[in-house]
């Protein structure tokens, strides 16, 4: 009955029509991450990487833009997370297999298999966390980071005109990594923060446009860079809390004192009285 009715409600919801703007940013998302899949196919993986790249743009702005013009809504939550899926999962998982795992035969497309599988399971949990976790941070890595670190690691690869051995060590070891961190337990800055979008100093954006200008001017490693800086922010963040935990709380140098002075003052008292 509680399932009939739910249908119900979504087919009333449906009825009353969807956002358009958010929504088409996000098919803007699918549409790159699908052509990233084409280039990819075609052999031409740096374009492929690009265009998830540019997915992964779509995907930042269709939920600011849906908060700020207050149209969220279910049906665009779910419509993100199939589209985060091809765009961020299977898109680099094949773009990973295509150029580096392919000679690996059945292991390769199996390690490529594992990183679109736990970057399911991450969408899927984080679907279900949505109202009762932190909205200033993620759980896991984010699957949209998880496809930069794969895209910026192509593009960096081709920058720098590395060999095709270190290709296939490097990428096996990143696949992973990456797997793991999207089921892990890590928390990751979920740049939400409602500040973010309010009045500024003007020095932020002079800082902003000199990010912008570095960036454009070598983009591979810029792009790298920023990618393997939030991948690592979320281990290191973990290995900071638990050696807080680990270490006893901060006393006073007087409190270790303190109880050697009342000790001896009650030691020449009873010397005094004796």
């Amino acid at each position: 009955m509680s399932r009939l009715g739910g249908s119900y409600d979504r087919r009333e919801s449906l009825k009353r029509g969807v956002y358009l703007l958010p929504n088409l940013i996000t098919t803007g998302g699918l549409f790159a991450g699908f052509y990233g899949i084409v280039a990819t196919m075609n052999g031409d993986y740096q374009i492929a990487a690009w265009f998830i790249l540019i997915s992964a743009v779509f995907d930042a702005l269709d939920g600011k833009v849906a908060r700020l013009t207050g149209t969220t809504s279910r049906f665009g939550v779910e419509y993100d997370s199939l589209v985060d899926v091809v765009s961020f999962g299977v898109a680099p998982g094949l773009l990973m297999y295509s150029w580096a795992l392919q000679s690996f035969g059945k292991f390769g497309w199996l390690a490529a298999f594992l990183y679109v599988v736990c970057g399911a399971l991450r969408l899927a949990r984080f679907n279900i966390q949505v109202n009762t976790v932190e909205s200033r941070r993620f759980v896991g890595l984010p699957i949209p980071a998880a496809a930069g670190m794969v895209a910026s690691c192509v593009l960096l690869f081709y920058h720098l005109g590395g060999s095709g051995t270190i290709r296939k060590v490097s990428v096996v070891l990143l696949i992973y990594v990456l797997a793991y961190l999207m089921v892990s337990n890590h928390s990751y800055h979920s740049f939400k923060d409602p500040e973010l979008v309010k009045r500024q100093p003007f020095s932020f954006l002079v800082l902003a446009i000199i990010f912008i200008i570095v960036i454009v001017a070598e983009p591979e490693i810029m792009l790298f860079s920023m990618a393997l800086l939030y991948t690592a922010s979320g281990p290191i963040s973990s290995v900071i809390k638990y050696f807080r935990r680990k270490t006893p709380e901060d006393k006073s140098p007087v409190d270790d004192i303190v109880p050697d002075l009342k000790d001896g003052a009650h030691d020449d008292k009873n010397h005094q009285i004796s």
